[in-house]
């Protein structure tokens, strides 16, 4: 069954012989969308799911995997407030990165959360990868508007989370934002959000899941993150399309002008088979794309891969988006809970991140492609 748990590894968990490496993804990290509650869960409530969730960051560090990232859901047995949970697990680890993919723009006071995440960088001391956009449908109808932000003119409130966006990117450049007492200052002092962390907006993600928006924030020069679903379906496999928007993010990137490499991460259901459990769970997983509608949009869905490991080294070469992205968020089924979401990792980093040129976070942070 591919490489056995058991074979000869290096002290960083990477096999001591190898092929040749293709080293176009540099890392990879997992993605949580913080189920709990639902039956057959070990999530059984809220308190279950955030402290395995620091758990599992803790334990991913260790074993040198390059990210831990969460969903953001409103209404939902779901994670919600994940800068509280990202605070706890960068506070106890060395190396990881930790984010978020992806925080809702719509339901987020712009200051408050420019304040919140400048803390939470100088916390980690550069550590985070933050995911924003408009974010994907709650269970609540309009649900921003009971978080009191109304006024929006679109159905689905992205005219909204833009103006959010701009005033919370203006605060963490360090841009004066509010009058100062002229008792205190002299007169027409604008004062900044404090604290500022410099660099916050290299850290910054947007999460894309269309070609027009990942030109978009190429202009803006954010990194880029694609999930496993796009708004489109052209009839081109979702990997094939997912690529097209990568390449369109990039040329967007270089065209605004912006010089410094920019992060690429696709997230994708990654499963390999090394166990009798693996083979329960996973075995029969569909590895077909699917078209949906999702948000009142025709969307591609991406397969699912669950494999014996060498099988998924192909699979996963011959997969242009994930190529093309430094790094890969593994999402998992955080239900089943940390031990086995540890070996999904451990096994992923073993037995088939190598042949793919991961490099673990022992071996410092990840930086973007080079710009031709």
């Amino acid at each position: 069954m591919g490489r056995p748990m058991g074979c000869s590894v290096g002290s960083a968990g990477i096999p001591a012989s190898r092929p040749e490496l293709i080293p176009d993804v540099k890392a990879f990290g997992f993605l949580s969308f913080g189920h709990y509650g639902s039956r057959g869960s070990e999530a059984h409530g809220a308190a279950d799911m955030i402290r395995q969730a620091v758990d599992l960051g803790v334990g991913a560090d260790e074993l040198g995997v390059n990210g831990a990232y969460f969903r953001v859901h409103h209404f939902a047995p779901q994670q919600a407030a994940p800068v509280p949970l990202l605070s706890a697990i960068a506070a106890r680890t060395k190396r990881i990165e930790v984010g978020t993919g992806v925080i809702d723009m719509r339901y987020e006071n712009p200051l408050y959360l420019a304040e919140e995440l400048a803390a939470l960088d100088i916390i980690s001391a550069g550590r985070i990868a933050i995911g924003v956009s408009r974010g994907s449908p709650e269970p609540a109808l309009r649900g921003y508007e009971a978080f009191g932000y109304t006024g929006s003119a679109d159905p689905r409130g992205a005219d909204l989370a833009r103006e959010h966006f701009g005033l919370f990117l203006k605060a963490i450049d360090g841009e004066g934002i509010a009058p100062a007492d002229p008792r205190q200052a002299p007169a027409g002092t604008l004062l900044r959000v404090e604290p500022h962390s410099p660099g916050l907006r290299e850290r910054l993600w947007w999460g894309s899941g269309s070609r027009p928006t990942a030109e978009w924030a190429g202009r803006m020069g954010l990194n880029l993150m694609s999930s496993t679903l796009l708004t489109e379906a052209t009839g081109v496999p979702f990997h094939e399309l997912q690529r097209e928007q990568i390449d369109l993010y990039r040329e967007a990137y270089r065209a605004a002008g912006h010089t410094r490499p920019p992060r690429v991460s696709v997230s994708r259901s990654i499963f390999p088979i090394t166990t009798s459990r693996d083979a329960m769970y996973f075995g029969m997983r569909s590895e077909a794309d699917q078209i949906g509608v999702i948000d009142g949009y025709q969307s591609t869905f991406g397969k699912t891969y669950a494999a014996e490991p060498d099988d998924l080294v192909q699979q996963l070469r011959a997969d242009s988006a994930v190529m093309a992205a430094d790094t890969v968020m593994l999402t998992i089924p955080n239900q089943l809970g940390v031990e086995y979401n540890l070996h999904i990792l451990e096994s992923f980093a073993k037995h088939v991140a190598p042949d793919l040129g991961w490099r673990p976070n022992t071996e410092g942070p990840v930086h973007g492609e080079p710009l031709d």
